[in-house]
């Protein structure tokens, strides 16, 4: 009998356990209390301006006034050359910064990814534009770039080229602004890669060192499928952020020489046509291109990973 009683269940669990569906339960609540706040945050901040967004997108809503319904015809205004031009020129924008950044930050990662004396500090020298605030940076360079008293044309004439007209046409404008972007942004995408590069164990470099494998099949056959994921996370900042790109262009040539992107696009139907209903259109429109991009760029390296 004695041995019935101790062998039994409830006489094993320990008096002040829970049932394992009242631990679950309470665990899925301490975990819901834990994320409330952070989702109360992203309601706010994101989920209900993203719902007035779309809801003003469809009404007629100028900036001082009654606003009235009109269905989709801030979306039929789209069809308008001026923004057609600025969707063009951002995407054009946004592909040469993809790459030109995106290799510059790829080579100082490389560079300064190796344990040697003096790499801390010039990892510190290529960060530092970081810290620059980018319409500081704007400003700084639109003294580069400005005809009068350019310090680049000063050079240019002791080159014997003459002036140049920095921000003074359309294309050289977009060079100009790369160049800045690039300057700005570098050291930040560098640090990105850097971490992936370093996160790969040194152990696969030498057992493929051992097997004959030259740098150019260690590079195509292991550092790039292993970086993979942390390329995807730079790929998608650096779109995002070219398509929503404002201060540089803003600043340094006011959208002038056909420089205007879809967001100086947005500020100018919302604040200098003073209507908010058509610039909420544009920007649920560039959101659903910037979803469609992104969505493409994690696809196509998902399928790279699962190959």
């Amino acid at each position: 009998m004695t041995t019935l009683l101790t062998s039994s269940p409830g006489v094993q669990r320990h008096r002040g356990a829970l049932p394992p569906s009242r631990q679950a339960r309470r665990r899925n609540l301490a975990g819901a209390l834990y994320a409330a706040p952070m989702a109360v945050v992203v309601i706010v901040l994101f989920v209900v301006p993203l719902g007035l967004m779309i809801w003003m997108s469809v009404n007629h809503w100028p900036l001082l006034g009654a606003s009235e319904p009109n269905g989709l015809d801030n979306y039929r205004a789209l069809r308008d050359p001026l923004f057609g031009r600025a969707l063009v020129f951002t995407l054009k924008y946004t592909v040469l910064t993809t790459v030109v950044l995106g290799l510059v930050s790829w080579g100082l990662a490389l560079l300064v990814q190796d344990p040697r004396p003096g790499m801390r500090l010039l990892r510190t020298v290529y960060f530092l534009p970081v810290s620059v605030g980018l319409a500081s940076a704007s400003l700084l360079f639109y003294a580069f770039f400005n005809d009068t008293g350019s310090p680049l044309n000063v050079v240019a004439r002791w080159l014997h080229v003459g002036d140049i007209a920095w921000l003074g046409t359309g294309d050289n404008a977009l060079y100009s602004t790369i160049a800045m972007t690039t300057w700005r942004f570098a050291g930040y995408y560098m640090i990105i890669l850097m971490i992936g590069l370093q996160s790969i164990n040194p152990l696969i470099y030498e057992a493929a060192r051992s097997d004959g494998a030259g740098s150019l099949q260690i590079m195509r056959q292991i550092t790039l499928p292993l970086l993979r994921p942390t390329i995807a996370l730079m790929l998608v900042l650096l779109v995002t952020n070219s398509l929503l790109t404002f201060d540089q262009f803003f600043i340094l040539t006011g959208g002038r020489y056909g420089t205007a992107t879809v967001v100086i696009d947005t500020y100018r139907e919302a604040f200098t046509s003073q209507d908010l209903g058509r610039a909420s259109a544009i920007s649920v429109a560039l959101l659903a291109v910037l979803i469609v991009i992104n969505g493409i760029q994690l696809r196509l390296l998902r399928r790279g990973d699962r190959r």
